[in-house]
């Protein structure tokens, strides 16, 4: 019989933010930017929050290939499960500079969002940045 452990490792970055309470998409833009700042593909971010929404851990879900972006429910919470996250909010950036969701991106939202659920860790938010610019389903009303 084999034994298997999961472990945690913190790593330096973009989650040497612990403990900031995010309260809105503008808070969430603002802490990301500079984590997509330049980059010319796109990268997805899962923010593993606390029961009162303080940040607790950042993890890069996946960077895009030149032709195809995998993010899977399995690797969205597998974080967040093992950081005994309470909510999550997703987070993408369009190298374009419009963060305005495409079909994709509305489908992988309510698909993330239906995990979440089943898992009882809270999709919180989607926030998308763009050149200056963000999208929140939240804020959208497309929650």
């Amino acid at each position: 019989m084999r034994t298997f452990r999961i472990e945690l490792v913190r790593e330096s970055g973009v989650s040497d933010v612990p403990g900031e309470i995010l309260s809105d998409s503008v808070g969430v833009a603002r802490m990301l930017a500079p984590e997509f700042e330049g980059l010319n593909r796109e990268k997805f971010i899962v923010l593993l929050l606390d029961a009162k929404h303080r940040v607790i851990g950042v993890n890069t879900v996946s960077i895009r290939s030149l032709t195809a972006s995998i993010v899977h429910p399995r690797e969205v919470f597998k974080p967040a499960i093992a950081g005994n996250s309470a909510a999550v909010i997703l987070a993408h950036n369009h190298p374009s500079g419009d963060p305005a969701p495409s079909l994709e991106d509305v489908e992988l939202t309510k698909r993330l969002r239906e995990a979440g659920d089943l898992l009882g860790v809270r999709v919180l938010d989607h926030v998308i940045l763009g050149e200056g610019s963000h999208y929140s389903f939240v804020d959208a009303g497309a929650w």
